[in-house]
Order: C-alpha cells, then sequence, then structure tokens
C-alpha cells in the first residue's frame, strides 16, 4: 500500500523532513521533523455502519528559534488525507 501514500505526500505537496515551513497565520517559521504514513479513521457509508480507513500522511512540525536545539522547545502535529486542503490552507514550504 506503500503507492497510496505516496500518491498523497505528491498531491498535497507535502514537505519532506528538514525543510521549513511558515504558518500563514502567525508567520512563525517550522522545521519538518518526522514523516509517517498513517491510516486516518473517516466517516464511513452509514449503511455499513463502520468507518472507513484514509490512508494519510503525519508531519511532526518544530518551531525555530534561535538558540533552542532541534527538537526541544514547541513541536506541533498535523495529518494530512487526499480530501483535504489544510495544508495549502495553512502553511507555505519556504525553504526546499
Amino acid at each position: 500500500m506503500q503507492h497510496v501514500h505516496d500518491e498523497v505526500f505528491k498531491h498535497k505537496k507535502l514537505p519532506g523532513v528538514g525543510q521549513i515551513v511558515r504558518s500563514k497565520k502567525y508567520g512563525t517559521l517550522w522545521r519538518v521533523m518526522e514523516k509517517k504514513e498513517i491510516w486516518q479513521k473517516a466517516l464511513g457509508d452509514p449503511k455499513i455502519g463502520f468507518p472507513l480507513q484514509l490512508p494519510a500522511i503525519y508531519l511532526a512540525y518544530w518551531r525555530v528559534e534561535k538558540g533552542v536545539s532541534p527538537g526541544l522547545g514547541k513541536m506541533l502535529g498535523y495529518s494530512y488525507a487526499l480530501h483535504d486542503n489544510t495544508f495549502s490552507a495553512n502553511w507555505e514550504i519556504v525553504e526546499e
């Protein structure tokens, strides 16, 4: 099932580990510290009665601060699936 996660990563144009992104809301810089392939629960068909599992990419971010070692300080994590636009709505890649 590797190819479905790769499709999410490419289609969403997500940053890789080590890349820096900027929060569109606050203007703060964050470095991608971890990338995981996960299965995200979603609402399933009410007729069937069980939730669906969608391929998603989980990214963990570390806030870039002068004088603070990577991994120490504020960290965030979010998952991204094909059906949402939360990455492009909230982040922009600063450093490739």
